[in-house]
């Protein structure tokens, strides 16, 4: 054998132990989510990730960090997309790209029967997130309904149910364009800081309410907010998601284990999160929480104003899929 082909096949046999070092599959994965062992989202990831366990024979293993031990949803986003950490449950920053904010649309479904069309793994709006976040290195696996969201505020706000009286109180948001916007529509002086330091801010006063979670977000506040106003401003929807290169290097039937499993996950949760949510309203009123409700007509009031003035700057900011997604709305 001469010298040349020599050469050429121990080239050949680095180049496969290469590929084949690229595009194994890792032995043990990080997910994370921004909830406390024990609760709901918890139990369900531990459920999902023992299901792939068994359905890899092993292949894919996890290690489950909740509680945001990882880093603020924004950070872990990053971390995501850099291959750092493989799999999160949570929401997403919109600092790197302000179009994922469509997953965030403010009064885009009224009640759980829209919100299971319009968010969930087969819907158009799921497609348009995850061709968006493709360009950060990021594959959409699936997701995980929470709640609507509401406002939670220390003092009795003014006229609650008038979207154009001002409410006089600066309240904290998500620092996403459009949380802040539709709070300042309904009346409030918004402020955008994150949720870590959210709590922070209601304690020294420095916010009197807050906006951007629901009932069960706020069970944390207890003693803090006195009041919660179930104004559905939005629909909190938690996506599965995972590094885009690992995904890649999987194999086609891990990819489908990972999938069904995940769509699976899903399905019980839309199964029982409408009884949480009404579950977490009441233990706010246990907590002390006088709970505002509304009428049909204030929240039609709401809905429009929200979609007359916040849609048009979130059409300009987000393109074309926000009327896709929008469309029969």
């Amino acid at each position: 054998m001469n010298k040349a082909v020599v050469t050429g096949f121990l080239c050949f046999l680095l180049l496969v132990s290469f590929t084949d070092y690229v595009f194994a599959e890792p032995n043990k994965w990080k997910i994370g989510h921004v909830r406390p062992s024990g609760s709901a989202i918890d139990q369900d990831i531990h459920r999902f990730v023992k299901q792939i366990k068994a359905e890899t024979n092993g292949n894919i293993l996890f290690d489950v960090y909740p509680a945001s031990k990882l880093g603020d949803y924004s950070l872990v986003q990053e971390r995501v997309s850099f291959g750092e950490v493989e799999m999160f449950v949570g929401p997403f920053g919109t600092a790197i790209d302000k179009k994922l904010a469509l997953a965030f649309t403010p009064f885009l479904v009224s009640d759980w029967d829209e919100a299971r069309k319009v968010y969930s793994n087969e819907s158009i709006l799921f497609e348009k997130m995850d061709n968006f976040l493709s360009e950060q290195n990021i594959k959409l696996i699936g997701g995980w309904p929470v709640y609507f969201g509401g406002i939670a505020l220390t003092k009795e706000p003014v006229d609650p149910g008038n979207p154009d009286i001002s409410k006089g109180m600066i309240i904290r948001v998500p620092p996403i364009r459009c949380f802040e916007l539709t709070a300042g529509e309904l009346g409030y002086t918004p402020y955008p800081i994150t949720w870590m330091y959210a709590k922070l801010g209601l304690k020294t006063g420095m916010v009197e309410g807050i906006i951007g979670g629901g009932a069960e977000g706020y069970l944390g506040l207890k003693e803090i907010i006195k009041y919660y106003l179930p104004v559905k401003d939005h629909f909190e929807y938690w996506f599965v998601y995972m590094n885009l290169d690992l995904w890649k290097g999987l194999s086609e039937q891990n990819k489908k284990i990972i999938v069904n499993a995940s769509k699976e996950m899903e399905i019980r949760r839309y199964a029982t999160a409408a009884a949480e949510e009404s579950a977490s309203i009441e233990k706010l009123k246990e907590q002390g929480v006088r709970v505002i409700e509304f009428s049909e007509t204030e929240r039609s009031a709401m809905r429009a104003k929200i979609r007359k003035d916040v849609w048009p700057v979130m059409r300009k900011e987000i393109g074309p899929a926000f009327d896709e997604v929008t469309a029969n709305h």
